[in-house]
């Protein structure tokens, strides 16, 4: 079929395909709802808003962006005002995603809730999706910027409704936005779809998605709810490395200035020996002092000598190594919790680095 020019909308809703099909068509609009495709179909479209509600796939469809002008009817686009080329997809709800095939397609107003298997959905070459809004908001007192990242149109609809900070997303034009427990399922879904096509990187952005659902669902438990938080802001759920470098850095920064001010002892201890002689034997004990904390103005503590050993005891804290070096009470349990975090925001940038480069 085609191809063909269609100003307005092309409605195919409730039609049966029983044979396979190829359209060609060059419109404003494609309506399909509840069409059943019997047979195989491919859809080549330019300029279309698809709607796809309830169809019924037996066999593959695929939905392609033509990218090149059809040449016959190049005349007859001009003729009827048709500017944007873009193909959209409006709504996937009630589709059975398994057999769907999207190539290059402007899914950032798609509706996805509804839809099944669409762990099994493909989507090839360019498919673009919503994004975070950019800039810096307030949420009250407070500056808000979102996290670069694609997202779900439905998304959009629950930010809101439901955040203070919510200027740059999209609100629900009419019925009430879906709760966050029914987008963390769609996330997943979308997620697995991506990481089933070893396209880790691009599933990223779903976990990413999936996880904020979660933190943000009331459903979930109360302790649950407070580990996602932590794990956000620490390295954005390991996904985000800049994030997790910058709280080592300032965990850091803090260790040091502990050492250099309270942690190293005034001075090096140095070893004591006594003895006592008995005839021809003599008996020698050997100790050490314990460490002395420093005194005097904080200011007389900031050496260079102090900054060197007290550098040494970070550096060795980050890769989880013992400095062996003498420390006052306040220095060994500050190298002992340092230890413990500072690997832990090293192992989480390292795994949002490998998140992003993943084979």
């Amino acid at each position: 079929m085609g191809p063909f020019v269609c100003a307005g909308e092309l409605v195919l809703s409730e039609a049966v395909f029983d044979v396979a099909v190829t359209i060609e068509a060059a419109t404003a609009g494609l309506v399909c709802r509840r069409t059943r495709w019997a047979s195989t179909a491919a859809l080549r479209l330019r300029y279309a808003g698809v709607d796809l509600s309830d169809a019924v796939l037996e066999y593959p469809v695929s939905v392609a962006a033509q990218s090149w002008p059809f040449v016959v009817i190049r005349e007859e686009v001009a003729g009827h005002g048709l500017t944007d080329p873009r193909v959209r997809v409006h709504s996937l709800r009630g589709v059975d995603a398994a057999h769907l095939v999207l190539t290059d397609i402007d899914l950032t107003e798609c509706r996805f809730a509804g839809a099944v298997h669409l762990d099994q959905l493909q989507m090839e070459g360019r498919c673009v999706l919503a994004t975070a809004p950019s800039g810096i908001r307030r949420r009250g007192p407070w500056p808000v910027r979102w996290t670069p990242r694609k997202t779900l149109f439905e998304e959009h609809h629950w930010r809101a409704d439901h955040d203070t900070a919510a200027d740059g997303w999209t609100p629900a034009d009419g019925g009430s936005a879906l709760e966050p427990g029914a987008l963390a399922a769609v996330y997943r879904q979308l997620r697995k779809a991506f990481e089933d096509g070893k396209n880790e990187p691009g599933a990223a952005d779903f976990y990413y998605g999936e996880m904020e659902m979660r933190r943000h669902d009331p459903a979930t438990p109360r302790a649950e709810r407070g580990l996602l938080a932590l794990y956000w802001a620490m390295s954005g759920y390991g996904l985000r490395a800049s994030r997790a470098l910058g709280w080592l850095l300032l965990a850091m920064i803090a260790t040091l200035s502990v050492m250099m001010l309270w942690g190293l002892p005034k001075d090096d201890p140095k070893p004591e020996s006594t003895g006592t002689v008995t005839g021809r034997s003599i008996t020698l004990r050997t100790d050490t002092q314990d460490p002395a904390n420093p005194d005097g103005p904080y200011r007389k503590r900031l050496t260079t000598e102090r900054f060197d050993k007290s550098l040494r005891v970070v550096i060795n804290s980050v890769v989880f190594r013992s400095s062996g070096q003498g420390l006052t009470t306040t220095g060994t349990y500050t190298e002992m919790a340092s230890r413990l975090s500072e690997p832990v925001l090293l192992g989480l940038a390292l795994l949002a680095v490998r998140g992003r480069v993943k084979r």
